[in-house]
């Protein structure tokens, strides 16, 4: 099985880039790494709502280079800290940014994540069949 890695122009000079494909192009579908809501600068914003949507236009940056687009999501996984404090918020984000119909999601809430001051990675898959 072919893998072909999905990395957007802007993450290619980016300092500090991990050793990691942003997406992974197999099979029919894309498998993209959990995004956080970092800004292009690579700070944190501290306005939950920000983050959400800068997550997600990541995920449609990964997923724009295999012309895919938001609505190819087939199954979405979040990770939440404190995730009772701004679920309400990332909700309406998700609702205001993703189509019917919606992809199946599950959410957790955990501990922490890699990067400082995030409040949700998102995982997706996508399918590149219409």
């Amino acid at each position: 099985m072919t893998k072909t890695p999905l990395i957007p122009s802007a993450l290619l000079d980016r300092p500090g880039q991990l050793a990691i494909s942003p997406g992974i192009l197999s099979g029919g579908h894309v498998f993209l790494t959990g995004m956080t809501g970092s800004s292009a600068d690579g700070s944190m914003p501290d306005d939950p709502k920000v983050q959400f949507r800068n997550a997600f236009a990541k995920i449609a940056e990964v997923l724009g280079e295999a012309d895919l687009t938001l609505d190819s999501i087939v199954e979405m996984t979040t990770y939440h800290v404190g995730m009772e404090d701004h679920f309400d918020q990332f909700d309406r984000v998700r609702l205001d940014v993703l189509n019917p119909p919606y992809p199946a999601w599950t959410a957790v809430e955990v501990a922490g994540l890699r990067r400082k001051g995030a409040l949700v990675e998102i995982r997706v898959i996508a399918s590149v069949e219409g």
